[in-house]
């Protein structure tokens, strides 16, 4: 074997270890996740699902919640690559960021969808 050739085994181990690290959520999708497991945010988010754009106001006022809950709910939204937001003077308007969501929905399909090591080790049953 030549210097530029590496063993068969080098090469699986190398992918075990790629699936392995697919396997854990990086930090992205670990705020992610936490944003969308709120029920209000869900509910907050689906007014963008159309891609609307829209102030703190005018989702406060859609949802019957006050604006400093809104303001919470939509930084934690924004921070977690849900949403974007723009300014014009001293109106902010929010707006799904679609992009974002798609590259966070990639990672978290590559975790789900990642082999794991238990599943290679349980033993069988029948």
């Amino acid at each position: 074997m030549t210097d530029d050739q590496e063993s068969p085994r080098a090469d699986s181990r190398t992918e075990q270890e790629a699936r392995r690290e697919a396997a854990i959520p990086g930090e992205d999708l670990q705020v992610f996740l936490k944003a969308v497991a709120s029920g209000t945010r869900q509910r907050l988010f689906a007014h963008f699902a159309g891609g609307e754009e829209l102030t703190v106001g005018e989702i406060a006022e859609r949802a019957g919640l006050g604006l400093s809950t809104i303001s919470e709910h939509l930084a934690v939204l924004r921070r977690a690559g849900l949403l974007k937001s723009t300014r014009a003077g001293k109106l902010v308007r929010y707006h799904a960021d679609r992009e974002g969501i798609a590259e966070l929905l990639g990672q978290l399909r590559s975790c789900l969808l990642a082999p794991s090591e238990s599943q290679d080790t349980r033993p069988a049953h029948g």
